[in-house]
């Protein structure tokens, strides 16, 4: 049936262990498209600090340009401690937020999630993270990260940096849709996650969810305040199914939550608008072990999934690439960040190549 199918794709490698991580990815992924018959038009972008390396730009206009014209992007890391003196708008961080702003990515999806056998990985103890399956649906294109004013300037004999937060009721609402819907095919409980007791933002946050949430009467909604959040994701994660909540907040949490798996080498996100999506692990570019075939693949390949899933609707795909991931595992297989004892541990490189065999 999907003999025929063509997709093009951006791909980013970026920074640090990106080209690592993205080459493991690509070869799941081919191997995915030759046993379903599905073609996949790869064409390579550069972003980052190896744009501004190659461009003097973090996000080059030709990069961008093959991103709008794409049906996905992949992108693995940026950034390091190479470009960490530059001024903040010349940052390889800074393409990274120009590429969400221009792709009107407002939904982003981070599952944290714990694979059976696993459970040791993480620092937590078992009977805490068994059974874990949760999501942060983060508000991506607004609040603090985006609002203006913003910047540092010189007060007499001083400095004052200022950043705005700001939400429109457009903006939430449409954030908490993505958030109730996803919340239908999962367990049906919602999170909205604020800080109304002090915030104008949050305020407005909570009165628009729940006005929204009128119109999902099957969905159960719940509010926490994000400093008991944060304290409830390690205290008793099984409570949560979808935690809905703005940008810094969601950045926060969900680097918290993938923590509950053991690695944030596990986990991938999906950064969904109204056109193109942007596919990318959670973690960072780690290059202090970038070149050494330590880094774990499975959050790039996790996010090939996930691109099959929510922008190709592609489910049997995006399952059989979350089945082999689950068969390595259970086989003992580990990267340095999730080795335990008497585990069987692989590098980069052969991580990728047990999970495209198991294809």
């Amino acid at each position: 049936m999907n003999k025929n199918l063509t997709y093009k794709i951006a791909v980013l490698p970026g920074d640090g262990i990106g080209p690592e991580v993205m080459d493991g990815a690509l070869e799941v992924l081919k191997s995915v498209g030759k046993k379903s018959g599905i073609r996949f038009n790869l064409s390579l972008g550069l972003i980052g600090g190896v744009a501004i390396d190659k461009k003097k730009d973090p996000l080059p206009a030709e990069t961008l340009k093959l991103c709008n014209e794409s049906d996905g992007v992949l992108l693995a890391a940026i950034g390091g401690p190479k470009w960490d003196k530059l001024e903040p708008s010349k940052k390889p961080e800074t393409g990274l937020l120009k590429l969400r702003k221009a792709l009107d990515v407002y939904a982003n999806l981070r599952p944290a999630k714990i694979f059976s056998g696993m459970e040791k990985s993480s620092t937590l103890k078992k009977e805490v993270i068994k059974d874990v399956d949760l999501i942060v649906v983060r508000e991506l294109s607004g609040g603090l990260y985006y609002g203006k004013p913003r910047g540092i300037k010189k007060v007499r004999n001083s400095h004052q940096a200022v950043n705005t937060m700001s939400y429109s009721t457009g903006e939430i609402e449409r954030i908490a849709k993505v958030a109730f819907e996803i919340a239908r095919k999962r367990r049906k409980e919602v999170t909205s996650v604020d800080k109304a007791n002090v915030l104008e933002c949050s305020q407005l946050w909570r009165k628009t969810v729940e006005e929204v949430s009128k119109s999902y009467p099957d969905i159960k909604l719940s509010h926490l305040y994000v400093d008991n959040c944060s304290m409830q994701l390690v205290r008793n994660p099984r409570q949560f199914d979808v935690i809905l909540t703005e940008n810094l907040f969601g950045d926060i949490l969900s680097d918290e939550a993938s923590m509950l798996t053991g690695s944030i080498g596990m986990l991938p996100s999906a950064s969904l608008g109204d056109g193109v999506g942007l596919y990318e692990p959670v973690h960072g570019s780690a290059p202090d072990i970038a070149g050494k075939n330590k880094a774990n693949p499975i959050a790039m390949i996790l996010s090939v999934a996930a691109m099959f899933k929510y922008s190709f609707d592609l489910e049997k795909e995006a399952e059989s690439i979350e089945k082999a991931v689950k068969a390595v595992i259970k086989k003992g297989y580990r990267t340095p960040d999730i080795m335990e004892s008497g585990k069987k541990l692989v590098g980069t490189k052969a991580m990728a190549k047990l999970i495209r065999d198991e294809l």
